[in-house]
């Protein structure tokens, strides 16, 4: 059996080895390093591929919500409220522009956050909701904009893990995640279902003036060389991980398909387990992309099957192990640990397995039956 990797990286580029070297090659033969020519396809691409009018690309996923906040005119004080259950990029933007996050619980059955929590943290002062679709999968974004319209604040959409995915409307009509809301991003670390050699984002819209005061802010706000006029940063995405990014772009859909048939075989091997709470695999549409394949588990001890894989050399991941808002950077008394049940309940339950384009059905048994040795002991 092959070396079981938590994301298989290698094996991915082996089957695209040779656009990649080529694309890097005309790269730095072309020294167009910044803002050239395989930046701006890129963009073009992935503009095409989500149905969306602009992709701005920047340096990071985290510099994507930074910027999306700045473009949005979001001032001091203003509450932004968004999950507790996710990374802290999330929170951390807010924090540094000074602006005043207000976590809320998600919900148990699909990990992303809680509308009816959204309502309840709504104030004068809030201005903002940023949903996390987390692990891959679609958060509820017709009631989230529905909530937004009611009471007049923006949606960014927080699509770091769950590019490629559909959000099912109630209406029957699928759009990609991302561009639901007034901006969507997306962070293009290797590890993502589309990420490049090194560190890239971007940042989507339909909003032509949204898209335009980004533009510049990505760029020490500049349009025109030397003329300053927005208060901007230094975040462009490189033309080295603009090249990977249009060699792995094609294949999105198969990589996401991809990780759907693992989810599916693993789902049906824990199937009927008390023990074990799987992830939701739906058949009748593609609303998860599963970035990471987390599981539940009851009435066992989650720490002891960390170590259990660990010594049968099966990486696994906990996300998250802390909840947001126990961490010393964003408590705040404000909290009440009563609001957290559900995100202080998964911080010591959730385990995610190894979940990438690479996983064969040898190894998806050995973890499986690893794992099930432990629970039904």
């Amino acid at each position: 059996m092959r070396k079981i990797q938590m994301v298989d990286l290698k094996g991915q580029y082996e089957k695209i080895k040779d656009q990649v070297n080529n694309g890097v090659m005309n790269v730095i033969e072309s020294t167009a390093f910044i803002n050239g020519p395989e930046v701006h396809a890129f963009q073009k691409e992935l503009e095409d591929y989500l149905d969306v009018k602009h992709v701005i690309p920047c340096a990071n996923g985290t510099d994507a919500l930074q910027i999306a906040m700045m473009g949005l005119g979001l001032q001091p004080g203003d509450e932004v409220i968004t999950a507790d259950f996710t990374f802290a990029a999330t929170v951390e933007v807010i924090a540094l522009l000074n602006l005043t996050p207000v976590l809320v619980d998600v919900n148990p059955f699909d990990f992303n956050i809680d509308t009816e929590a959204i309502r309840k943290a709504i104030t004068p002062k809030t201005k903002a909701i940023v949903p996390v679709h987390l692990f891959g999968l679609a958060a509820n974004m017709d009631e989230i904009m529905a909530i937004a319209k009611e009471h007049d604040l923006y949606v960014i959409e927080d699509n770091a893990q769950g590019i490629g995915s559909n959000y099912m409307h109630s209406n029957g009509s699928k759009t990609k995640t991302g561009t639901i809301g007034n901006v969507g991003t997306t962070s293009f670390f290797p590890s993502k279902n589309l990420g490049c050699y090194g560190d890239g984002g971007a940042i989507f819209t339909n909003d032509d003036d949204l898209a335009h005061t980004i533009r510049g802010i990505v760029n020490h706000g500049m349009y025109e060389r030397y003329h300053h006029d927005v208060v901007g940063v230094n975040s462009r995405l490189d033309s080295m991980q603009a090249t990977v990014l249009r060699a792995k772009l094609p294949h999105l859909d198969s990589y996401n398909n991809a990780r759907r048939d693992a989810a599916r075989k693993y789902t049906a091997a824990f199937a009927g387990n008390e023990k074990i709470i799987t992830p939701l695999v739906c058949d009748s549409c593609d609303c998860h992309v599963f970035h990471q394949y987390t599981l539940v588990i009851k009435d066992a001890n989650r720490d002891e099957l960390v170590k259990h894989l660990q010594s049968k050399d099966i990486p696994c991941g906990v996300y998250y192990p802390i909840p947001l808002h126990l961490q010393k950077a964003y408590a705040d008394e404000r909290y009440n640990e009563d609001d957290f049940k559900v995100t202080n309940q998964l911080v010591k339950e959730c385990i995610s397995l190894p979940m990438h384009t690479e996983l064969d059905d040898e190894q998806i048994k050995f973890i499986t039956d690893t794992v099930l040795e432990f629970v039904n002991k």
